[in-house]
């Protein structure tokens, strides 16, 4: 019987998530909704058996090695291993704060809570897994300064090289000095890019364990959501989609077939591989993208 685990599972696409993982797995399958509050994981498991569907709720905060840990033990304990797990907790970043006062909170839970999950997980995989970190199309080299891009050299950045890295970056966020260190302004591009070279360091460095395994990892961009986490960064959301909508494909990364080999290691956006390197970006895309 297939396992699989959602965090950030009680709203928007993960909550979207563990409802499309309930009906493709079936009554044979054991979904996890992953939640940092009880109140609201209540809440989200209480609508969906309204539907019919069975999740088990589980109280996890990525911001937590403990309580990811802990997580990670309890299902070792219960089934051994595991099928499907998707990395979708993230921090809210809003316009109304000067990113020095939220950046800290923001790479704690949607870099270094994917990280943790890597961590825990990564050897609970079972034969023919799926590793799936929701990103951004932004997870490229292109949307940073080549000055800054060798900071996330996949050749040889590993997991605590890219955290040394990101520790560096948050200090100069907070003390003002990012930009004139080379940074952009925006913090949502490095945590991006962050979190798609994390899982291609991963990728990399477990390929000849998990090649032979049929075991995948990805990163996926949903695309535009029309969520509350949204909504304050865009004046037209006429051309965004519903959570579930947007859930499609990344179920399709999630559950792909026994025997496929490709992509692995790869930034993902409806099925089509957006590419990490700067330069085959701009082949692929020209100067510009919608």
């Amino acid at each position: 019987m297939a396992v699989a685990l959602v965090t950030g599972g009680n709203q928007g696409l993960g909550l979207a998530l563990v409802r499309g993982l309930c009906h493709t797995l079936g009554p044979g399958g054991t979904v996890y909704l992953g939640a940092r509050d009880r109140a609201r994981g209540e809440e989200a498991l209480a609508q969906l058996r309204r539907e019919g569907l069975s999740p088990r709720l589980r109280i996890v905060d990525v911001r937590s090695s403990d309580a990811v840990e802990a997580l990670a033990d309890t299902i070792d304990s219960e089934h051994g291993r595991v099928d499907i797990v998707v990395s979708n907790a993230a921090a809210r970043r809003t316009p109304d704060l000067p990113d020095a006062d939220q950046v800290r909170q923001f790479v704690d839970t949607n870099n270094y809570g994917a990280h943790r999950m890597i961590r825990a997980f990564g050897p609970l995989l079972r034969d023919d897994a799926r590793f799936i970190v929701v990103a951004s199309a932004f997870g490229s080299l292109h949307y940073l300064p080549a000055a800054v891009r060798g900071a996330f050299a996949e050749d040889t950045t590993s997991l605590d090289e890219l955290e040394r890295t990101l520790d560096g970056w948050v200090r100069l966020v907070e003390a003002g000095e990012a930009r004139r260190a080379g940074w952009p302004d925006s913090i949502n591009e490095v945590s991006k890019v962050a979190q798609v070279a994390a899982v291609r360091s991963i990728a990399r460095d477990c390929a000849s364990e998990w090649h032979p395994r049929g075991t995948l990892m990805n990163a996926a961009c949903p695309g535009l959501i029309d969520t509350a986490a949204s909504r304050p960064w865009f004046a037209d959301m006429s051309r965004a989609q519903s959570p579930d909508e947007a859930a499609v494909d990344v179920l399709w990364l999630a559950t792909l077939p026994s025997g496929t080999r490709s992509p692995y290691g790869e930034l993902v956006q409806h099925r089509d591989v957006i590419p990490f390197d700067a330069d085959e970006w701009e082949l692929k895309y020209g100067t510009s993208r919608e």
